[in-house]
């Protein structure tokens, strides 16, 4: 096991940059027996305990004055069951790696998000979700779960075994224990076909439920400042396999989406006033395309422009409604927003703190560049979200607490009692769980 004094190492930044935390020290455990031990250490020396993997969250979900727990040697998959057709995988793989390795055997996760950067724990713990008629978030293909509870006690957890923890834990924010292995369920690797294609606003708001129902996977980005979106449309296909060819990816995947995008956020951050000007232009730079490929590679792409972000689910019927009110609230301020808004859809799911949970939902997503001030926008879309009972993503910028959740998760209390019981001295608290689930 090693370890390493913040005061030596510096601190810890998420990925936004917009989280800094100074743990007393860093644990790096090369087994789940090492880890326990390093839970059980920090209870003798009076200190917390939160686990890391990749710090995509833009939340403060992660960040600790005790004992911060990296999971990078605990890494790759432990086994395959073919009959069951489940892959238990060590809790600090990162997805990207799972995909490759699933790929290798022929096999695939059935729906994934547009990233692919973070830990498997990491990303099934705060929600994190692509979107989907029918399949779910990252954490609604969980069979089973295994993690260190506050004891330093090792806790399996399944439909089967202990089927209240499984039922909250699958999502538990940290709060319940350190997850140590996944259990996901997949399928045999299958192709899915991409349709990419700008269409205006008012089309995209009309069609919408048309849209949703006729696509297993449908997601749309609108460019504040104009009438525009560009769509895609996943759905499986028989095949052939018809990749992006390698040069026109490079040239809208790179190039475009990610060289010349973060060119304009540089010009739009220096000189706000360019940005609608900036934003029609952005909108028409991508033409249509379709390709058909593996799994990953359709429901992935890369990021490398930096951001903050904030992003709420509302009810699946509310979404158009929502999104028309944060196009007017945006046309009618001074707010100037660089960032397309994405919006996602996912169905309801049975995870006790999931932002599906319980009903069909859908995901609005607003972003800004990182280094940009970003709280006057975050704070009137997040004014528009609540009026529609909307349920932030854990991993992402948002001021609601304790009490605004206990009225949008009809089993909040479920989860409470149960972080009662699995943490009674709150080995696992951080400032953040303390807002969003009370002391």
């Amino acid at each position: 096991m090693s370890t390493a004094a913040s005061a030596k190492n510096g601190t810890w930044r998420n990925w936004g940059g917009n989280v800094v935390a100074r743990p007393a020290r860093e644990v790096t455990p090369a087994s789940v027996d090492e880890l326990a031990a390093a839970v059980r250490k920090a209870a003798e020396d009076g200190l917390k305990v939160k686990a890391v993997g990749t710090g995509h969250s833009f939340t403060s979900i992660a960040a600790t004055d005790g004992v911060l727990i990296r999971p990078q040697l605990l890494t790759g998959i432990r086994s395959i069951d073919r009959d069951a057709m489940t892959v238990t995988v060590e809790a600090g793989t990162p997805l990207k790696r799972l995909n490759v390795a699933l790929a290798r055997e022929g096999l695939s996760l059935t729906n994934m998000g547009d990233i692919m950067e973070q830990t498997v724990s990491g990303a099934t713990s705060t929600g994190t979700h692509g979107t989907g008629r029918e399949s779910g978030s990252i954490a609604a293909q969980i069979k089973g779960l295994e993690l260190v509870t506050a004891d330093g006690s090792v806790l399996s957890c399944s439909e089967k075994e202990n089927p209240e923890v499984f039922a909250a834990a699958r999502i538990g924010l940290g709060a319940l224990g350190i997850v140590t292995a996944i259990t996901f369920a997949v399928e045999p690797i299958f192709l899915l076909t991409a349709r990419e294609e700008p269409m205006s606003f008012d089309q995209v708001a009309g069609a919408f439920d048309e849209l949703w129902a006729e696509n297993e996977h449908f997601e749309f980005y609108w460019f504040p400042h104009t009438g525009s979106t560009t769509t895609k449309r996943n759905n499986r296909s028989a095949g052939p396999e018809q990749p992006v060819p390698q040069l026109k990816g490079w040239i809208e995947d790179e190039f475009l989406s990610n060289g010349v995008f973060q060119v304009a956020q540089w010009v739009g951050r220096a000189a706000p006033g360019t940005i609608p000007s900036i934003a029609r232009i952005s909108s028409k730079a991508l033409s249509a395309r379709t390709y058909t490929d593996i799994p990953y590679k359709v429901f992935t792409s890369p990021r490398r422009v930096r951001f903050v972000e904030m992003e709420y689910a509302v009810p699946r019927e509310a979404v158009i409604e929502t999104l028309r009110e944060l196009k007017a609230m945006v046309e009618r301020s001074a707010l100037r927003v660089s960032f397309p808004v994405e919006v996602r859809t996912a169905p309801a799911d049975d995870i006790t703190l999931s932002t599906a949970s319980g009903r069909d939902s859908a995901y609005i997503a607003v972003h800004m560049v990182k280094g940009t001030p970003y709280q006057a926008y975050f704070t009137a879309a997040e004014r528009i979200f609540t009026a529609h009972e909307g349920r932030p993503h854990w991993g992402k910028v948002h001021t609601r607490d304790a009490e605004y959740f206990d009225g949008v998760y009809p089993r909040f209390g479920e989860f409470t009692a149960l972080r009662d019981r699995l943490d009674p001295d709150r080995r696992f608290q951080n400032d953040y769980l303390r807002r969003v689930l009370g002391t």
